[in-house]
């Protein structure tokens, strides 16, 4: 489980093809990869994938062809991701319950600078619509983040500036494609409602 709380940015240095995905290395000098063990998760751009190797600042993960063909940006080489540790049960929540798993892809209509903050417009893929509230959760790339508004499936965000300076989020623009993960109770409510 994750907050989306990104720790750090990190960038992908190196792809080597696998059979059926990508084995990619993540330079993350900031990360503090001290206490990050063999098998532990980090969430990259809001997807979660397992360390298979590491070095003082920087690791390796594995990528399936499925999580490639549901995610966006994992197959860039110089690629800049959001980064995030695994949670543990003690750790404060800053954001929300976030658990790696890209429900879509979303596409950015809108990008621009409003005040000192942004305002962030996605169209979300129809199918992701109904669990998206007003006042509400979603993952970006990693990012929680509060919807302003919600019509059909396109919603809108403000971002702070602090948010836009931290993330991968200020590299966006009209027509830019970013992970999304709904809210994860709105998924359990939908499940138990139609079971």
């Amino acid at each position: 489980m994750f907050t989306g709380i990104v720790a750090t940015t990190g960038k992908i240095t190196h792809l080597q093809p696998l059979e059926q995905g990508l084995r990619i290395t993540v330079e993350a000098p900031s990360l503090k990869l001290a206490n990050v063990a063999l098998g532990d998760s980090i969430a990259h751009g809001g997807v979660c994938l397992t360390v298979i190797a590491k070095k003082k600042s920087s690791y390796q993960v594995d990528v399936s062809k499925e999580t490639l063909n549901c995610t966006v940006g994992l197959d860039l080489l110089g690629g800049e991701v959001n980064l995030e540790k695994a949670m543990r049960l003690s750790d404060f929540i800053g954001g929300h319950l976030v658990s790696g798993h890209v429900d879509g892809v979303g596409a950015v209509t809108k990008f621009e600078p409003i005040g000192e903050s942004h305002k962030l417009v996605i169209k979300a893929p129809k199918n992701l619509a109904k669990y998206i509230a007003r006042k509400g959760s979603i993952t970006v790339d990693g990012v929680s983040l509060t919807t302003n508004k919600v019509k059909g499936s396109t919603f809108s965000i403000n971002l702070i500036p602090h948010t836009v300076e931290a993330t991968t989020l200020k590299r966006l623009a009209a027509g830019s494609r970013v992970n999304l993960e709904v809210d994860l109770i709105a998924r359990y409510v939908e499940r138990m409602l139609n079971a």
